[in-house]
């Protein structure tokens, strides 16, 4: 009889702690909170790397996710929704791009801010944007770079 309450009382506390952490991890991707914060759209010609729930970074400070990918038939780029903090006032002249974390770390979209005393309202548009950069391509710029500069180069007599 002893154990059986032992026992009992150590599958409640394994889901106390199992809900708590479901909790606590729900509230840091940002699921559920949608009351204290507004939707911003972004044009992206390349959005790769982002994905939702991907963070939304000012200053280096998470102020937001994004919550929705979809491609645009028309213009054929990736229109992307972010829901930034109600705390956070975006300028109407501010830039959005994305941003690696590192050589291999992951990626992340950064909100540059503007000078403009106007503030976009929820559901606007930041228009000044930037994709993805593959780091493919850039290496293969400066491969193909550094092979071209010393070919151009006479060779010492």
């Amino acid at each position: 009889m002893a154990y059986e309450r032992a026992e009992i009382l150590a599958g409640a506390a394994v889901l106390a702690v199992a809900l708590g952490f479901t909790l606590y991890a729900a509230r840091g991707a940002g699921l559920g909170s949608t009351g204290d914060s507004y939707p911003l759209t972004a044009s992206f010609r390349s959005i790769e790397g982002v994905s939702i729930g991907t963070d939304v970074r000012l200053a280096g400070v998470k102020v937001g996710t994004v919550t929705d990918i979809r491609l645009n038939p028309e213009t054929y780029f990736a229109d992307a929704t972010i829901s930034m903090r109600k705390d956070v006032a975006v300028p109407v002249d501010s830039t959005i791009l994305i941003a690696s974390e590192g050589l291999l770390g992951g990626t992340f979209v950064e909100v540059q801010p503007g000078g403009a005393l106007e503030m976009l309202e929820p559901g606007g548009e930041i228009e000044d944007t930037q994709g993805a950069v593959s780091l493919i391509t850039l290496l293969m710029k400066f491969a193909g770079g550094g092979a071209a500069a010393a070919e151009a180069e006479p060779a010492a007599p």
